[in-house]
């Protein structure tokens, strides 16, 4: 009996571009095939009027997607699907990009509305067998470019906001010179601009639920720091970050320079320079949401790809 169909979804975030083969088990379940995630940001200028992509983040994008398109050759997958998100979204010359990949590889980019990437990260999340019981629930995606925001209500989006407060963008905006120490009234003004954004959004922070996931390579360095403390790689962490531990790596981090933050277990060096504005970000989002803690799932917006391409 022959393998049953797989898909490879090629997500190009502004900080990252990830692959993920995936196919449906016996009972229909999805399950990945194979996972790689390249650390290439392409995005710069996120935080000007009129982003464009530069030159070498282009051509880092491009050979990034080339790379991970050979990674799924083998699996032979029954259709690839490449979404792109925020920065190539938002960037002036996010087709000349789009362009660029079609001529060299033969596929196209989807690039994602905000609404739609949102509604996609849901899909995904519910792939996740850890979240299987929660039914009412929350669920923030924090990218380069963007902060997704849902609710869920027995388990179907309720509410879906694509928000602009990704962590370059935030850096570019208020870290003028991230080598150096990030200062308080940084840090105060940053956290300010978060909360009214997400304010103005008309996004409810209702009662009634049940906890909240939280996905995103930024999360996921927390963790992996967390476990890099303890000598555990970040597949035996326990898939729960607490507000505390954001408020403690804010006091940790934020008064160490660029360089001493490239240094610390767990923390990919690539995120180092804009790994303030995440935390911050979370962060606040816990206080508004009042959250004492967030699942942590890396069931996110290519796992929803891949979920609505398989059917």
């Amino acid at each position: 009996m022959g393998r049953n169909p797989s898909v490879a979804v090629v997500d190009i975030g502004s900080n990252s571009i990830k692959l993920l083969v995936a196919t449906r088990d016996a009972v229909g379940n999805l399950s990945a095939l194979c996972q790689k995630t390249l650390d290439v940001r392409i995005s710069a200028g996120l935080g000007r009027t009129a982003p464009r992509l530069g030159e070498d983040g282009m051509a880092a994008g491009l050979e990034a997607v080339q790379q991970l398109l050979a990674l799924s050759s083998p699996f032979v997958p029954r259709q690839t699907v490449l979404v792109a998100t925020s920065a190539v979204r938002d960037a002036a010359n996010g087709t000349d990009f789009s362009a660029r990949v079609k001529a060299a590889t033969g596929h196209s980019i989807r690039i994602l509305g905000g609404d739609e990437e949102a509604n996609l990260i849901g899909r995904g999340l519910l792939c996740d067998p850890a979240l299987a019981a929660l039914r009412d629930f929350y669920v923030f995606d924090l990218g380069g470019g963007s902060l997704e925001c849902l609710a869920f209500r027995d388990r179907c989006v309720a509410q879906a906001v694509s928000l602009p407060l990704g962590c370059v963008r935030l850096t570019e905006r208020f870290i003028t010179d991230p080598i150096w120490p990030v200062t308080t009234a940084v840090t105060t003004a940053l956290a300010l601009h978060v909360r009214e954004v997400l304010q103005a959004s008309g996004f409810h922070f209702g009662s009634g639920s049940t906890g909240a996931v939280f996905t995103g390579g930024s999360m996921t360095s927390v963790r992996a720091m967390t476990g890099a403390m303890h000598g555990v790689a970040l597949a035996d962490t326990p898939p729960f970050v607490s507000a505390d531990t954001l408020s403690a790596l804010i006091e940790e981090t934020l008064p160490l320079t660029l360089a001493a933050r490239k240094k610390i277990p767990g923390l990919p060096a690539a995120r180092a320079d804009v790994f303030p504005a995440a935390l911050i970000t979370m962060l606040t989002v816990a206080e508004l949401g009042g959250f004492r803690h967030f699942h942590h799932s890396l069931h996110n917006l290519r796992w929803g790809v891949a979920a609505e391409a398989l059917g």
